[in-house]
């Protein structure tokens, strides 16, 4: 979409405007998301002569003061003598000098803007109702070009300068503010303080940032943009991976030969300090799963690198930010929105988390109590966290940390008696740390299986943080073509790696967040195959690691409890199975501990990882439900792909993903 000329049409400037003031696409609807501070805006055009009018409608509650000003004014409105504003508490306002006036204005309401320069007087109206003269200009501001103008603190506005009919006209002698005669009217200057970009547009810096949460979805979207590069009318586009060890591309190449960079937070921002890749030309800021990003601690970095990237060009063309996320309805998601985002298309192809109805979803409860299971395994069983290492957690000591020890100790026996007894192929298996996922690939090493074993039920690789690039990537690979069984992960590892068919998810420790539970049976029951997720969840609370140490982890074995100076929390599975259900508005189906998953809701005929058998209820498929979501979806990626082609301005948008 071509941007629009700012100064040959008469609209809010872009340029003449205070840094958390948007204009929307048409240049006449206005917004301002910060709640402390006063953000405000000139037209791109202002009159000399004659007597004229505008209308503004309020869209929220939010505070506002509209009226006019001279080039001169500051951008908070009726703060000094060139500015004269009226206000939604019933306030005019000229010189910081707030008088009361007509009366209050809120949301739906319209208020006309009058201005008299041949007998020098300024006036408003409400709703149609006129409130009578406001101020008289000093006689040495007569001669000076006024222009529309307005403030806002957490508000939205949309002008009316002409462009449409009014709904309500105004006075007899005044006439629509965009009507004035061409030698009445005077351009506007670049003079309020909105970051524009200065570089010419023939520099090759990036006009793409994808920013992703891990190393392995980074180097998965470079891949699929580099497949549709065959679909751009531009075909010669130049693609850079950033990751901590690895780049397609030498630096030195980075600031004048690349267009789309995808990266990982570390890297971009060590290259960014270094001044090594430039930001300035970048038009499309693309933050995939968005909370993911967040929950790993990046906002302060993605708030750096947003203000550091110019809001618009000086040819009109704006910043379009895309924020995608499987839990698009998160606060946390939503509340940098607010702060980032203005006039958002949201593009939801679910709606508020729910699972699918091809994923078959229990709970298995993990009670030490009830099955002692524990108590005659001696030393044979998984290795635990060591959490408990201080502790006295020997049989018939009846305390907490018994119980804890006893649930780690347990959980490592379910997970293997849910493979045997669901005869798994191929499952992901998510771990809460990096070392219960150690632990857990050095328990099926001792059952059989291990990464050469490649017909072993147990036959299983490792994914998360502390493991080297290349063995990270080699282990998705060698499961994803099937040579092992089951993949061990933390929820940071698997974010949205996509692996086709995955019958089974086993969750050895419900996760932290709630919609993270949908993240991870997600895995599953995906291209309308059916899928058996099965969560582990202990009846007692367990003790477990939550570093707060700058080392985050490495070499930490303190023991306490966080609130004692320590490393440690109690974990409550049933609070947090609780608060699931509440989420998804459900009761998830339990199941006993022999782990033998009733299928009569499927009707007996389910085979995990296949296509639901004929006749079997009334399941609907995921392309019926999602066919017009995804046609709308679509059309509005080719207006992506046409807006980045010709560089030009598209509002911003969220997307959800499947």
């Amino acid at each position: 979409m071509a941007a629009f000329s700012v100064f040959n049409t008469w609209q809010m400037n872009p340029y003449d405007r205070s840094p958390a003031f948007a204009i929307g696409p048409d240049g006449l609807c206005c917004q301002s998301r910060e709640f402390k501070e006063w953000h405000g805006c000139r037209s791109t055009k202002g009159v000399s002569k004659g007597k004229y009018y505008y209308e503004v409608t309020c869209h929220d509650q939010g505070l506002c003061r509209v009226g006019w000003s001279t080039s001169q004014a500051a951008l908070d409105l009726g703060t000094d003598k060139y500015g004269f504003g009226f206000g939604g508490t019933g306030k005019k306002s000229n010189n910081k000098q707030f008088d009361s006036y007509g009366e209050e204005f809120t949301m739906h309401d319209t208020i006309g803007c009058y201005l008299d320069l041949d007998k020098g007087q300024i006036s408003f109206s409400k709703n149609g109702n006129d409130l009578g003269l406001a101020f008289e200009i000093p006689q040495n501001q007569r001669n000076q070009s006024f222009f529309a103008s307005c403030v806002l603190k957490n508000a939205e506005l949309k002008f009316n300068l002409g462009g449409e009919d009014f709904k309500h006209p105004p006075k007899n002698g005044f006439i629509a503010l965009d009507q004035a005669p061409e030698g009445h009217t005077v351009k506007s200057s670049q003079t309020g303080s909105a970051k524009v970009s200065q570089v010419k547009s023939s520099s090759n810096a990036p006009k793409a940032l994808i920013i992703e949460p891990s190393k392995e979805l980074a180097e998965q979207t470079l891949n699929n943009v580099k497949q549709f590069k065959k679909y751009f009318l531009l075909t010669g586009l130049i693609f850079a991976l950033l990751l901590p060890i690895h780049c397609f591309y030498p630096v030195s190449t980075l600031v004048h030969q690349v267009d789309i960079v995808v990266g990982t937070p570390g890297r971009l921002d060590d290259l960014i300090s270094a001044g090594k890749l430039s930001l300035s030309q970048v038009r499309f800021l693309v933050l995939d799963e968005c909370d993911g990003l967040l929950s790993a601690g990046y906002t302060d970095f993605i708030s750096r690198i947003y203000n550091q990237i110019p809001q618009v060009t000086p040819d009109g063309k704006r910043l379009q930010v895309i924020v995608c996320s499987a839990t698009l309805h998160s606060f946390d998601v939503k509340k940098l929105s607010e702060r980032m985002m203005h006039f958002p298309t949201w593009v939801d192809l679910k709606g508020e988390d729910s699972v699918p109805e091809t994923v078959h979803h229990v709970v298995v409860p993990v009670n030490p109590k009830n099955d002692r299971q524990w108590e005659r395994l001696g030393k044979n069983h998984i290795r635990t966290d060591e959490v408990h290492a201080k502790d006295n957690t020997r049989p018939g000591a009846n305390s907490a940390e018994m119980w804890s020890e006893a649930i780690k100790v347990l959980k490592g026996e379910y997970t293997v008696r849910a493979i045997k007894e669901h005869k798994m192929d191929q499952a992901i298996i998510f771990c809460r740390t990096k070392i219960d996922c150690d632990n857990m690939e050095q328990y099926f090493i001792q059952q059989g299986g291990g990464p050469d074993s490649k017909s072993h039920q147990f036959s299983c690789v490792c994914l998360h943080g502390d493991r080297k690039p290349n063995e990270r990537k080699n282990n998705l690979e060698r499961f994803k073509r099937k040579e092992v069984r089951l993949l061990i992960c933390t929820d940071v590892a698997a974010r949205g790696i996509d692996i086709h068919g995955v019958p089974y998810v086993i969750n050895v420790t419900l996760p932290d967040e709630k919609q993270n539970y949908v993240h991870r049976i997600g895995r599953v029951g995906r291209a309308e195959r059916m899928g058996l997720a099965i969560s582990l969840v202990a009846m007692e609370k367990e003790k477990v690691w939550y570093h707060v140490c700058p080392n985050r982890g490495r070499g930490c074995y303190n023991t306490r409890l966080k609130e004692d100076g320590g490393c440690t929390i109690w974990y409550n599975e049933k609070e947090l199975l609780s608060e699931i259900e509440e989420h998804l508005k459900c009761t998830i189906t339990q199941c006993e501990p022999d782990i033998k998953v009733p299928v009569d809701e499927f009707d007996g005929k389910v085979t995990y990882g296949q296509r639901r058998a004929l006749g079997g209820g009334n399941y609907r498929g995921h392309v019926d439900v999602l066919a017009p979501t995804v046609q709308e979806l679509a059309c509005l990626e080719r207006e992506a792909q046409t807006s980045f082609l010709h560089l030009g301005y598209m509002p911003n948008q969220l997307f959800r993903a499947f």
